[in-house]
């Protein structure tokens, strides 16, 4: 087996984007083929290397001379585009062995995604690609384009050519990548390749990052993903990626499913989607919802330089879009400075006397030519300003014509003075909606809805923050018993199988990992509740430990604020009977004696181990607020400090942390602390599965926090693949 990796695999994937020769097996001349398709897409892109059709019912197709099969081609072949019913394919792999043909792409269908025999074929191709060395794109795929001008290259079963440009894009859908294709001429949208990775039998998303790391003509990169392939690996990439090259997702399936059996607040709110947002946000991708947002994005990263800050400034000629575009830019956390007295003078002196002034700068339905383009300059040439969106809603048709040429008359003239602040433009022109503006060759990206620029500037904020900042560090925990913390959950699942780790081991467990345990213990009588009570000193929490109970405050389990030793003998002695009268009283494994702690602020730390991601780490406010608010972070494990420090940061919550109404502000080192170790003791015991420290009371700065209550499940790690 041929095993590729750094400037290999890169190398590898070469005869894709830059062959010499491309041969089309299962090139055909009926109409409807997809093999002529193919024939005329290469030859409709005026590719620069040679065609060679395979087919061994003929000896010409659209004018090329044809081969009986790979094997006969007298020349090199460098790719294979290989259309054929699915059961021929593993043959002509082989034929592609035979001729040492590099890389192939399958267009053919059947495989994987047909289930059944399709599944077993597609292992067989697997393997016989994988033993021979050959690079595979597919199966199950639409194709490749290379727009490089030296190369030309339409390896697709579509005629339409988008722009050349420096976008790349990679599909896991043929449909939504054609989509993305079509729309490109439309938007303006220059693409410098791409690729259909159907199956990924071989070639994955992840290999074709690398590749566009260092292809000088790629700058932005585009994915729509279905699922994420070995997102270890995935998080590795993007990060060093999206350092020099901005990176856009568009990952289908949102919906939450699979959580109702989950034993911990973590599990049952960490969606697989949680955990693609949480992998995303670690290595620096932007993230659309929509079709739309994915374009506009893309548009708006390709066509535009990056803002300096979050001032903007907005033009408009009617309120109402002026309006509402504000308002999406104070709903991303962007500002709409008012304008200094001296700019709102020079505006009104070649505004209409009904113009709006401050910002948005409204300009009225019938501004003229020249008064678009002394606005647009003097937006752009303001030191109070550092991005301009410009609004224009059509009142009548023929003043589309004087605004639009306002406007790069504008452009044109504070470009020429050395501004380069990015523009957008939303244009809501009825019946001209296809404007495109272009200005001395600078793409004007346009936009249908007054809301879209005001979401691309601040993902475009966000990332260009990401991508200054200095990069994460992964504590080593020295202090730990990690020997101990193993043998605790290698003996319980030794002597009880997959499950809950009992209340004694759970806080054992802990311990060794120098985790801030609440004082006190647990007590298997009411006179051994009474002496941990002197112990700690009064007042005490008194609360049912059982591994096998979640709730325990809807069975009466927790008794607070008891003062002397009688309450304290109540209190063990009601949760007894209340376990007793519920019919669970085996479940009761004793109680926790635990000091009242107050003066802090309760926050939660989960984990949960997602079949695809592995561990991730969970954080947000604690005790109820968790069920109720679920407002909780997400992150892949092993989390940096910059991670825990982000996800802290990130929580609706946060100014609770940070003193509120006269609260002081609490201990966000120590529990950034907790974070780490917890990530530190998923990476280091996949025996546990599911894990919940809630509540952990952050107490005031300086004073640590203190996990009050804790559940850990533990099961057999699952075998590496």
């Amino acid at each position: 087996m041929v095993v590729r990796s750094g400037n290999d695999g890169i190398e590898s994937l070469k005869p894709f984007f830059q062959p010499r020769s491309v041969a089309v097996v299962g090139a055909s001349r009926e109409e409807t083929s997809i093999g002529l398709r193919l024939l005329e897409s290469l030859q409709g892109s005026h590719f620069a290397g040679s065609i060679i059709p395979v087919n061994p019912h003929t000896t010409e197709i659209a004018g090329l001379r044809t081969f009986p099969s790979l094997r006969e081609i007298p020349s090199q072949v460098d790719l294979a585009v290989i259309a054929v019913p699915a059961s021929l394919v593993l043959s002509i792999i082989d034929d592609c062995t035979a001729k040492r043909v590099p890389a192939a792409i399958l267009i053919t269908a059947g495989f994987a995604e047909t289930g059944g025999n399709g599944i077993a074929l597609e292992e067989q191709l697997r393997e016989k690609v994988r033993r021979h060395g050959i690079r595979l794109i597919g199966p199950n795929c639409f194709g490749l384009m290379n727009l490089d001008p030296s190369v030309r290259l339409n390896a697709t079963y579509t005629p339409l050519l988008p722009p050349a440009g420096h976008v790349a894009i990679a599909s896991e859908s043929g449909g939504l990548g054609l989509a993305v294709v079509m729309a490109a001429q439309r938007l303006n949208l220059g693409i410098s390749s791409f690729v259909s990775v159907g199956n990924h039998v071989d070639v994955t998303v992840n290999d074709l990052l690398e590749f566009w790391e260092r292809d000088p003509n790629t700058d932005v990169i585009l994915l729509y993903l279905e699922t994420i392939v070995d997102p270890q690996r995935f998080r590795r990439i993007a990060e060093r990626v999206g350092k020099c090259k901005p990176i856009v997702v568009l990952k289908a399936g949102r919906t939450q499913a699979g959580q109702s059996a989950a034993g911990s607040h973590t599990a049952a709110l960490a969606t697989n989607d949680a955990a693609v947002d949480a992998l995303f946000s670690q290595c620096g991708v932007s993230r659309a919802t929509t079709l739309e947002e994915f374009l506009a994005l893309a548009t708006g990263l390709s066509n535009q330089p990056r803002p300096h800050g979050r001032r903007v400034g907005i033009l408009t000629n009617s309120g109402g879009p002026g309006v509402l575009c504000a308002d999406r830019c104070a709903a991303e956390g962007l500002s709409v400075p008012e304008l200094d007295q001296q700019t709102q003078a020079g505006l009104a002196s070649f505004l209409p006397p009904m113009a709006a002034l401050r910002n948005p700068v409204d300009v009225i339905g019938f501004a003229t030519e020249e008064q678009h383009a002394r606005a647009v300059e003097t937006l752009l040439t303001s030191d109070e300003l550092d991005v301009l969106i410009i609004v224009h809603v059509s009142v009548r048709a023929k003043d589309n014509e004087p605004v639009a040429a306002g406007i790069m008359r504008g452009i044109r003239a504070a470009r020429q003075v050395g501004n380069t602040k990015p523009i957008y433009l939303c244009w809501m022109a009825e019946g001209d909606l296809d404007r495109k503006f272009v200005v001395d060759g600078e793409i004007i990206p346009t936009y249908r809805h007054s809301e879209i620029p005001a979401w691309i500037i601040s993902h475009t904020v966000a990332y260009d923050a990401w991508q200054k900042r200095p990069s994460g560090r992964i504590p080593a925990y020295t202090d730990v018993d990690l020997a101990t913390a193993k043998e605790i959950c290698a003996e319980a699942l030794a002597d009880r199988g997959l499950g809950w780790l009992t209340t004694e081991e759970t806080y054992a467990l802990l311990q060794a990992m120098r985790l801030p345990l609440a004082p006190g213990g647990i007590a298997t009588s009411s006179d051994d509740a009474v002496r941990l009570a002197h112990k700690i000193g009064c007042p005490v929490a008194v609360k049912l430990a059982s591994h096998q109970i979640v709730h325990k405050t809807e069975l009466g389990g927790v008794k607070l604020n008891l003062f002397d030793d009688q309450a304290v003998r109540d209190a063990f002695n009601a949760i007894r009977a209340r376990l007793a009268e519920a019919g669970t009283f085996e479940a009761m494994e004793g109680v926790v004696v635990q000091p009242m702690l107050s003066g802090g602020v309760e926050v939660m730390v989960g984990m949960t181990r997602d079949p695809l991601f592995g561990p991730v780490i969970a954080f947000g406010l604690g005790g109820i607020h968790v069920e109720i608010l679920g407002d909780l972070q997400f992150r892949m494990t092993p989390l940096t400090d910059r991670d825990a420090s982000d996800m802290v940061r990130a929580i609706k919550g946060y100014r609770l942390l940070t003193g509120y109404r006269g609260q002081p502000a609490v201990d966000l080192k120590a529990i950034e602390d907790v974070l780490l170790r917890i990530s530190y003791l998923a990476a280091a015991i996949p025996e546990i599965s599911e894990l919940d420290l809630n509540p952990v009371f952050a107490l005031p700065e300086g004073q640590g926090c203190r996990i009050v209550d804790a559940r850990i499940r533990i099961q057999p790690p699952c075998p590496a693949v």
